[in-house]
């Protein structure tokens, strides 16, 4: 794709939800419906309006339905009919006999900021939600979605983790993380349930993500911590895109697949490519250490393809929307911490 310069949300979201080729090719291979369970977060509703538009212009009717603890402004109303959004509460086990049957399940449910604030509740949301997912949904498939946090730090001069590498999550919230990816393999197992673990980091758009939490701290002079000095990062629109065509990997025992980039950005020269664009000197903290959470999505690309949007065109087209003053969610993905703590 070549670089797009988006000047405002609309443009931004059109973009998103727009499916490729293999996008609609994969919507006419789904049999049925689909139900999102979490919804609401901040790949949400571009990921709904993809599908949905995939599926219509595979000429099929199936259903999207969105749930969501609460639709906020109306962002899944608008890619969606008549009643294809619950709002509901997913840790209330009666919710689940109210969704309507679907042999497509995207389970995307879940809580990382705030974990250490409540880690009992991180628990609940992380594990026992996957638990009445699974047994609801005991007669589909399931893509789970799940993080690159449950793999060990690995050296910045690697590629990074694969599916094979053995986990090793640090903090409450990579460990409850592990712990939603094992209950989804017990249910696959013990109920011949076809899985897929969806193992994302890290999504970004213009409005959030790893590109943006540097590029503000350039804009505003503030110092960039150079401690994890490495990152992986892709396209969100890429991202919705393997998601969708994920249900043809789901399998029996679960299948785990990095979603990723299959490039390693250097925060300090990503820092420094922003700072000549912005016309600013990048200022550092830290040191980078010979570690960093990385994955390796090499098995990704080599069953669905490269990402259609490049590291590249990423940081362009965030230099871009930051300079014309596009908003930003304010919600820092905290990708520099060590600790596991969010």
């Amino acid at each position: 794709m070549s670089t797009t310069i988006l000047s405002n949300e609309d443009k931004l979201e059109e973009l998103l939800t727009q499916p490729s080729e293999v996008d609609v090719e994969a919507a006419a291979e789904l049999r049925g419906d689909v139900v999102v369970l979490g919804a609401g977060g901040k790949m949400g509703p571009s990921l709904v309006g993809r599908m949905r538009r995939a599926i219509q212009q595979a000429g099929l009717r199936h259903r999207v339905v969105a749930v969501t603890r609460r639709d906020h402004n109306g962002f899944l109303a608008r890619y969606s009919r008549g009643n294809d959004v619950v709002e509901a509460d997913l840790l209330n086990p009666d919710t689940y006999s109210l969704l309507p049957d679907a042999p497509n399940v995207v389970f995307m449910a879940g809580r990382k900021f705030g974990s250490v604030a409540d880690q009992p509740l991180t628990w609940a949301t992380n594990v026992w939600m996957a638990g009445l997912t699974a047994q609801r949904f005991h007669a589909s498939r399931i893509v789970a979605f799940s993080t690159g946090n449950v793999y060990p730090f690995t050296p910045i001069n690697s590629k990074g983790a694969t599916e094979d590498t053995p986990v090793a999550p640090i903090g409450e919230y990579a460990q409850s993380a592990l712990a939603r990816e094992r209950i989804f393999e017990y249910f696959a197992n013990t109920h011949q349930i076809p899985t897929l673990i969806y193992r994302l980091n890290y999504a970004v758009d213009l409005r959030y993500g790893v590109l943006v939490d540097i590029a503000e701290k350039v804009l505003r002079e503030q110092p960039v911590d150079l401690t994890t000095g490495y990152a992986n990062v892709i396209w969100q629109g890429d991202a919705n895109s393997y998601c969708l065509r994920s249900f043809a990997l789901c399998d029996v025992p679960a299948r785990a697949l990095n979603v990723t980039g299959l490039k390693v950005l250097s925060v300090r020269e990503v820092a420094e490519n922003f700072g000549r664009r912005f016309g600013k000197k990048p200022r550092f903290t830290g040191t980078e250490s010979e570690t960093a959470l990385l994955s390796d999505a090499s098995r990704c690309a080599s069953l669905l393809g490269p990402s259609t949007v490049t590291e590249e065109q990423l940081i362009e087209m965030t230099a871009n929307w930051l300079g014309a003053g596009g908003m930003t969610l304010g919600k820092p993905t905290k990708f520099e911490r060590r600790d596991g703590t969010f």
